[in-house]
Order: structure tokens, then C-alpha cells, then sequence
């Protein structure tokens, strides 16, 4: 088996308690890897070694940050197939997606390292002094990531943290821990500080606990659930520590009567079904003008059922297995709630058959018809291949059910009119509006949520600032 060791000082280093875990295929359920899991004191040792690493690497000049950084990108793109295999062998996603992901955050390394050059400051002049306004790194970052996309989520921290001039300790989720730890192992062998760059593998109680409590930490960066993200943010007050949060997801998509309908249902799709709908912008609910709802509808399922599953590994595969038979457990009892409520199921609604899937955590993708708000799928994030359906009458009425949610991470629309789309996208309470596309992820632009789905902004230029400490200098003249 892989065996996989924590990194801390640039070193790599199993836990000083030599506990390890076994990591397990959800698509067969056979052992891949054993980690070394690690507690708080490990957590403490790597906390240590990013603060003795911080002032030689604040002072490093942003142009040869610069260069370290694309060194680091040059490195995770000649190991991406081994990444990537890792990556499918832990989460479960088509090694095709896996290598996308791996590819997404190198070019994130390159994106920062080159952002990371336009921190220049300001000059401010008055008659009888002078004002110099510079951005400083912030110290030393926890940096903690979920399991659907270890690697591409680790990357949105790690690129503008080190381009900053923080260093950082990373947590891993604890049941894919391998591809990530292998990112942050090739960004570290571009030849950063010893201790610039840490991993530290262990349960949130333990490791993730000390990252939030520890003194040391100045920045918290956590992707994750939105309970999680309470916690950190409580825990992080003690000390007035900077936190971004990227929480939990409940995303509308609305399909209007003017829209083209092969175009939204082809996106609708690829939203609501890719990697198991276990992505925090996946589409969660759809809103269907009335007029149109069963032509759409009917183009949805036809996409849904022409979607192979299996193997990640496999190479035509569409779709690999869920994450886990928790994961899969919820998607049947949103599914069971929608029906006993009175939604049809139209498409899906259980596992495949064959040998093929008897022993992986695999689910079919899932359309409901006659869905409404009394749902469970059209409250929770289902964090699952399900994709329900509810008609309306007026654009107004849809935008209205879909802010009907304590979450605003995404919301999409699909149009042909331009006020309606205008209108829609300042009216639809999210951070990111999709208008005729079903992605909100643009590398040079923010990314965040509004209302329970978190505070800050990732990628573009506010990521950067996010790792930054704004200072005013006043010369007296």
C-alpha cells in the first residue's frame, strides 16, 4: 500500500504517537493507503516550524516568491499523473476530472505568483506630510480543506499565502489526505524555507482544534461545512484572529421560458450530477417556468440516464462512485422525504445494478418532479447526485424561492432576455450568479458566499488580501 506521511520543517514525518489510518477506494472498498495520524502535538511542532520560518520568507522580495511559485506549478504538473491517481483512489471522481483538478491548481500557483508582484502599496501626499500605505503578510495560516476537492481547494490558499509571504500549516480532510499532501510535498520541493510549507494529517477535534486555538495562527482559512465554520469562528475570536469561510451551499438554478432549453438542460446536468453532486456550487433546486417545465424537464432525464458510471480508473467512465455510505445514506433519505411528500420520481432514485457496483458507495443520478419547499432536498444541501424540479409562474416568483434559503454561495439563471438576466443576477442573494453558464469560478475573480455560506473571498486579487495586514505610515515633513 501507499503509505503517506505528514510534512512538517520539509521534512516528512509520521506522528510522534505512530497512529495510522487506512485509507479505502469508495469504489471498491479496498485499501489504498495507510496515514499517519497525527494530534495536537504534532499540529503544535508544525505551527512551530511555519513561525521560525516566517520572517526569512516575509522578507523574501515578491519577485522571488515569484519565481519559487511557478517552480512549485512546473513541479505539480510533472507529477500530476501520480496526484491524480491518488486523487481517484481516495475520492472516487473519473481519473479524467482527478487530472483537471491537479492541472486547476498549478495554475493557480501561477496565477498568485504572478499577483503576488502587484502588491506595491500607496503614496499619499498632504502639505504637511507624507503617507505611505503598505500590505504585509500576516503571519503564519491554517489552512484546512474538505474532501470533494482536496487539492483544487488547498491550492486557492496555499497560492495566495505563500505569495503573500505567509507561511502555513495545511489540514488535510482526513479521509482524502494523499493527493493533497502530495500538492503541498511538490510545492515545498521547489525549494521554499524549510518550514514555509506544512502538513499535518489528524481528525478537526484534534489537529484542526489546535490550527483554530494556537496563538501562533494569525490567518484561518477553512473550506467546509457551515457548523464547522461557527466553530472556527467562535474559537478564532479568542485571539481576533482573520478568518475566510467557505461554507455550505444550497444553489438555485432557473430556467425561464425564453431560455434554450438544450443549452440549460446540457448545464444543468454537468451542475447538478458531476462528482457525485458533491460540489458546494452544485445545482440543488430548479425552478422551471410552468410553460416549459416538461420539455425541460424531459431533456434533463434524457442527459441524467445517458451518463455512465463505475470505476473512477476507468477511462469512459462519467461518473465514479459517492464519497462515502454516509454520503449516500442522505442522498436515499432526501430522495425517500421528496417522494412521501408528494415530489414523482421521475429518473434514478437508487443504486445500479451489477456486479460492477455491489461494492462501491455508487448512486444513480437523480430528477424529482412536483417538488416543492416542504422537501428536505429543497432545504439541506443534499451533497448528492439529486436534481429536483418546481415549476413557476413569473421570473419574480422564482427569484423569491430561490433566496427562500439561509445559504447564498451560488444561483444561476438561464435567459435569453437581457433585463430579465440583469434583474435576476442584482435580485438573486448569492456571491456568485451564473447567467447562462453553470460555473461561478473564475480564477481572477472573487469567490465567496453570502448569509450561512461564509465570509471572504478566495481567488483574483481579494484572495491575495486575504493574507495581507494593511499598514499606514505618516512622515511628518
Amino acid at each position: 500500500m501507499y503509505k503517506s506521511q505528514m510534512l512538517i520543517n520539509a521534512r516528512p514525518v509520521a506522528s510522534l504517537s505512530g497512529k495510522v489510518d487506512i485509507i479505502y477506494n469508495p469504489a471498491n472498498r479496498e485499501p489504498v493507503a495507510e496515514v499517519s495520524v497525527g494530534s495536537r502535538q504534532d499540529a503544535r511542532m508544525a505551527l512551530e516550524a511555519a513561525k521560525k520560518a516566517f520572517p526569512a520568507w516575509s522578507r523574501t522580495s515578491c519577485q522571488k516568491r515569484a519565481e519559487l511559485l511557478h517552480a512549485a506549478a512546473d513541479i505539480v504538473r510533472e507529477r500530476s499523473e501520480m496526484i491524480a491517481r491518488l486523487l481517484t483512489l481516495e475520492q472516487g471522481k473519473p481519473l479524467k476530472n482527478a487530472r483537471a483538478e491537479i492541472f486547476s491548481s498549478a495554475d493557480v500557483l501561477d496565477y498568485y505568483a504572478e499577483e503576488g508582484t502587484r502588491n506595491i502599496g500607496e503614496w499619499i501626499t498632504s502639505p504637511h506630510s507624507r503617507s505611505i500605505v503598505l500590505r504585509q503578510p500576516i503571519g503564519v495560516a491554517a489552512l484546512i480543506t474538505p474532501w470533494n476537492f482536496p487539492v483544487d481547494l488547498l491550492a486557492w490558499k496555499v497560492g495566495p499565502a505563500l505569495a503573500a509571504g505567509c507561511t502555513f500549516v495545511a489540514k488535510p480532510p482526513s479521509q482524502t489526505p494523499l493527493a493533497a499532501t502530495e500538492f503541498v510535498r511538490a510545492v515545498s520541493d521547489a525549494g521554499l524555507p524549510a518550514g514555509a510549507a506544512n502538513v499535518v494529517h489528524g481528525p478537526g477535534s484534534e489537529v484542526g482544534a489546535e490550527l483554530v486555538e494556537n496563538p501562533i495562527s494569525r490567518k484561518i482559512a477553512f473550506t467546509g461545512e457551515t457548523k464547522t465554520g461557527r466553530w472556527i469562528m467562535a474559537h478564532a475570536a479568542m485571539h481576533i484572529k482573520r478568518v475566510s469561510l467557505e461554507l455550505g451551499g444550497q444553489s438555485p438554478f432557473i430556467v425561464c421560458q425564453d431560455a434554450d432549453l438544450e443549452a440549460a438542460a446540457a448545464a444543468c446536468s454537468q451542475r447538478a450530477f458531476s462528482n457525485m453532486g458533491q460540489i458546494c456550487i452544485s445545482v440543488n433546486r430548479i425552478y422551471v417556468a410552468e410553460e416549459v417545465a416538461e420539455e425541460f424537464t424531459a431533456k434533463l432525464v434524457k442527459r441524467a440516464e445517458g451518463l455512465k458510471i463505475g470505476n473512477g480508473l476507468e477511462s469512459d467512465v462519467d461518473l465514479g462512485p459517492m464519497f462515502s455510505e454516509g454520503q449516500r445514506e442522505k442522498t436515499r433519505e432526501h430522495v425517500k422525504d421528496a417522494i412521501e411528500k408528494g415530489a414523482e420520481l421521475i429518473s434514478g432514485g437508487l443504486e445500479p445494478e451489477g456486479d460492477a457496483y455491489e461494492k462501491g458507495y455508487f448512486f444513480r443520478p437523480t430528477v424529482l418532479g412536483r417538488a416543492d419547499h416542504s422537501m428536505r432536498v429543497m432545504r439541506e444541501e443534499t451533497f448528492g447526485p439529486v436534481a429536483p424540479v418546481m415549476k413557476f409562474k413569473t421570473v419574480d416568483e422564482a427569484i423569491n424561492l430561490a433566496n427562500d434559503t439561509e445559504y447564498g454561495l451560488a444561483a444561476y439563471i438561464f435567459t435569453n432576455d437581457l433585463k430579465t438576466a440583469l434583474c435576476a443576477a442584482e435580485g438573486l442573494e448569492a456571491g456568485g450568479i451564473g447567467v447562462n453558464v453553470n460555473n461561478v469560478v473564475e480564477l481572477q475573480a472573487p469567490f465567496g458566499g453570502w448569509k450561512q455560506s461564509g465570509l471572504g473571498r478566495e481567488l483574483g486579487h481579494y484572495g491575495l488580501e486575504a493574507y495581507l495586514e494593511t499598514k499606514h505610515i505618516r512622515l511628518g515633513l
